[in-house]
């Protein structure tokens, strides 16, 4: 079985732009639906609209993979699934550690998408010794001082950082040093990492700061239409006459 040790995938050496890599997941997520329910071809305009962008941006990227469609049909919704994975490199094997067993850890430790992605939990690593040898997800804990032997026993090129912020450099250079050249971060701090080093982080909380910022701007936005709607808008209506009719000349 291949390890992610033994290969990586070949975008960057072919050129293809950072930001139509960081795309192909979301074609890869539309396409996969799609085949789920049997559907054979999808427009270039179907698959946009599924994926979040437009669809000159999609012929755009997909041209880097060498695909583009049949005029009248579309694209074969099979074939993309395969290359698109292979760009990604998720037609193998990729072992992966996670390191800090706490709620978060668990919650990854958990989640079930990452063996029909491509990924498989290798080993689960905790500083704290109550943890070791207990069962999460099935993997049973292993304590950090095995944390190099476990990359080399499984080689490891990928490894998730869920420990708090304080642990997380120190966890990321022992990382680093025992062969690691990819990270996912989810603890609340900016890692530095020598060059050859790929890094993605992820944090909730700015996430949630951005959802904020939306919010308030779309309420300053609403109030300040309220506030221009025209004051006749928000007069009462006139006096009538005793025929309902609106008066002439109003009484002094």
């Amino acid at each position: 079985m291949a390890t992610g040790r033994t290969h990586r995938p070949a975008t960057r050496s072919r050129g293809i732009p950072e930001a139509t890599v960081a795309r192909l997941p979301l074609y890869l997520r539309a396409l996969t639906a799609l085949s789920e329910r049997s559907v054979p071809t999808v427009s270039s305009e179907e698959l946009a609209a599924a994926a979040g962008v437009n669809s000159a941006k999609l012929r755009k990227d997909f041209s880097y993979l060498g695909s583009y469609g049949t005029r009248g049909v579309g694209y074969d919704v099979e074939y993309l699934v395969y290359q698109i994975s292979r760009e990604l490199g998720l037609t193998q094997d990729w072992p992966v550690v996670i390191v800090g067993i706490g709620n978060l850890g668990a919650a990854l430790a958990n989640y079930g998408g990452f063996a029909s992605r491509g990924f498989r939990v290798a080993a689960l690593i905790d500083a704290d010794p109550g943890m070791a040898g207990k069962p999460v997800a099935g993997i049973p804990v292993q304590h950090t001082d095995e944390l190099e032997k476990i990359i080399e026993d499984n080689g490891v090129s990928i490894g998730v950082i869920a420990t708090p912020a304080g642990a997380a450099q120190q966890v990321c250079d022992r990382l680093v040093a025992a062969g690691v050249t990819s990270i996912l971060n989810f603890a609340p701090t900016v890692l530095t990492v020598p060059d050859g080093v790929d890094v993605r982080k992820v944090d909730l909380s700015i996430e949630l700061q951005i959802l904020a910022f939306h919010e308030q701007r779309k309420a300053g936005e609403e109030s300040a239409a309220e506030a221009a709607a025209p004051a006749a808008a928000r007069k009462q209506p006139a006096e009538q006459g005793p025929d309902g009719d609106v008066p002439a000349v109003m009484p002094a």
